[in-house]
């Protein structure tokens, strides 16, 4: 189709603009209103360093930007070039790599990039959810619990709520090294940056760098840096699912994502709502977390895991309450277990995998009944234990459920180095060895859940 002529003109030139105002974290410039675009990139050329931005808003007189670099240098009148919306080439030359923000390999060995690479938009809208498949098999997670009574799905989105100091990464890092898939995105948003070099170097799995993609914003860059990063996180899960492989995407954390879109929209004007977040912030992380989960056709799928921050242990926080009703099932990691030095501490009783029951035969199903039944009941019985108010031989099932949490507990703390079949096994083999002396029960120091 031959190219329009105002469409051809427009290719003739290069857009610029003049900044009017600057503020921290912002510049407004004139000139440009009536061809910029929200998601435009700026650029102000300075004697010693480049400055980059996006654009947020646009009114009559002005467009206000967004910057990812510091502006100290950046003074009223200086020239600014107006770029169309960002994009990046992601493909296999950035496996084993650490990306940034700008889809920028860093380091000093980086890989050129193919002579035909993909460009892709880093902002698209979620697969169409008619047309998508429905979740697939289990996939094997070399822990017990996520194997029976928490299993994760091709194609499932899961949230990992976790407070500070619980085991959040080291769990994340066994999941990619233990989940089955063809490429593996970690996102790391907002992390310090020792954190990022820890992650890499020694959580992660050096066994499964070929097949990896890091893409990283440390917490001193700019909210907009955050915010971009994460796009292109997950448009390199996009273009790896495009090609036909499984993916995992391991998002760590949707908290941070979520605190950067509340600092850009307030700079943007937009109205503070409930702890400052304004009412945008759902839609922005439905958006993100929909472009994961099941693919297309003879492509691939998106399994993702979102890893959100809960101050304090308030599973009631904003971040927390939104995206748990968006995702496919959530895993609470609990400090009091992580206090009895039981990892991963994952509370069995208060996660959800909304994969069942479709994820589990008849059989398994029970089984996974019956153990939560046991741990409930273990857990509504332990204060009396505790106090020493619990009298043995009243009831059978009571006794029962305190014999064999002690070996339910550990069970929750294996790792399974056989299969999804041979860990049901081992459940249904405690679960029917509830066979010890009254009040000969260990426990624990802290509460089961």
């Amino acid at each position: 189709m031959p190219m329009s002529a105002s469409a051809a003109s427009l290719t003739l030139y290069t857009l610029w603009g003049t900044v009017t105002e600057v503020a921290p974290g912002m510049v407004k410039i004139a000139g440009i209103s009536e061809l910029a675009g929200i998601g435009n990139e700026i650029i102000i050329e300075k004697q010693d360093m480049t400055v980059l931005g996006e654009i947020l808003s646009i009114s009559g007189e002005s467009v206000t930007a967004l910057l990812f670099s510091p502006c100290d240098a950046i003074r009223i009148g200086d020239a600014v070039q107006i770029q169309q919306e960002p994009r990046i080439e992601p493909g296999d030359h950035w496996l084993g790599q650490i990306i940034n923000y700008r889809g920028d390999v860093t380091g000093t060995n980086a890989p050129p990039p193919p002579a035909h690479a993909t460009n892709r938009r880093l902002n698209t809208a979620p697969l169409p959810a008619h047309a998508r498949r429905g979740i697939g098999d289990r996939l094997a997670s070399g822990w017990m619990v996520t194997d029976t009574l928490l299993p994760i799905c091709q194609g499932q989105r899961l949230g990992l709520f976790a407070g500070s100091g619980v085991g959040k990464s080291t769990f994340l890092g066994s999941l990619a090294a233990g989940l089955e898939a063809d490429r593996v995105v970690i996102a790391l948003i907002g992390e310090r940056s020792r954190e990022v070099n820890d992650f890499v170097r020694k959580t992660l799995p050096q066994s499964i760098m070929s097949k990896t993609v890091v893409v990283a914003a440390t917490a001193s860059e700019p909210p907009g840096a955050k915010k971009r990063a994460a796009y292109c996180a997950m448009t390199t899960a996009e273009h790896f699912r495009d090609e036909g492989h499984n993916v995992l995407i391991l998002f760590d954390s949707i908290t941070r994502f979520a605190e950067a879109h509340r600092e850009t929209a307030l700079m943007a004007g937009e109205t503070p709502a409930l702890n400052a977040f304004p009412p945008s912030t759902v839609r922005v992380i439905a958006e993100l977390a929909e472009r994961s989960g099941p693919g297309l056709g003879n492509k691939g799928d998106i399994t993702a895991v979102y890893s959100v921050l809960v101050a304090g242990s308030d599973m009631e926080e904003p971040v927390a309450d939104m995206i748990r009703g968006i995702l496919d099932g959530h895993i609470i990691l609990s400090r009091q277990i992580a206090e009895r030095q039981r990892y991963p501490a994952i509370d069995v009783l208060r996660s959800v995998s909304r994969a069942l029951p479709h994820a589990a035969t008849e059989d398994e199903n029970a089984t996974i009944r019956q153990c939560r039944r046991t741990l409930a009941l273990y857990e509504e019985l332990e204060p009396m234990l505790r106090a020493n108010l619990y009298e043995f031989g009243r009831d059978a099932e009571s006794d029962g459920a305190i014999a064999l949490f002690p070996a339910l507990d550990r069970f929750m703390g294996t790792k399974n180095n056989a299969d999804i079949p041979a860990a049901f096994a081992e459940l249904r083999k405690i679960l029917g060895s509830a066979s010890a002396e009254p009040g000969s029960a260990e426990v624990p120091p802290s509460s089961a859940s």
